[in-house]
């Protein structure tokens, strides 16, 4: 009920990790946001600091992830925040930020999308693309 609710837009940093364990089904990704801000003494759009989050997704969302996002694409992600603060072996802290996401789509300010309903039972739909044997 107190969950930090985030919107985010930026592009996709790593390729989906898509596995289906005894839990259910899960995806993770990286997403690189960067904030854009307009310069008014140059006149131009500069860019800021890149932050990285890892988005995490669970069951269906998972799955259609993985047979729909590739890297480099613009994506808005809406989710909880979840900051992790970790001690390692050598005293040194750790933050990260994940977002346990519970919407996700392209950008359509950076570009078009095609949308597909994916039916129950045709799994090809939301199987993960295979990539290219080069």
């Amino acid at each position: 009920m107190n969950d930090t609710m985030v919107t985010l837009v930026g592009n996709v940093a790593t390729r989906v990790e898509y596995k289906e364990a005894a839990t259910g089904t899960v995806a993770r990704f990286r997403l690189a946001v960067t904030a854009r801000r307009w310069d008014r003494g140059k006149d131009v759009w500069t860019d800021g600091a890149t932050s990285f989050y890892t988005v995490w997704a669970r069951r269906m969302l998972a799955a259609n992830l993985a047979g729909s996002v590739s890297v480099g694409e613009p994506l808005v992600v809406h989710g909880r925040l979840k900051v992790r603060d970790e001690e390692h072996g050598d005293g040194k802290r750790w933050f990260s930020a994940d977002i346990e996401a519970l919407a996700v789509g392209h950008d359509l300010t950076r570009g078009t999308s095609a949308f597909r309903r994916v039916v129950k039972g045709e799994p090809s739909l939301t199987e993960p693309q295979k990539a290219p044997v080069i």
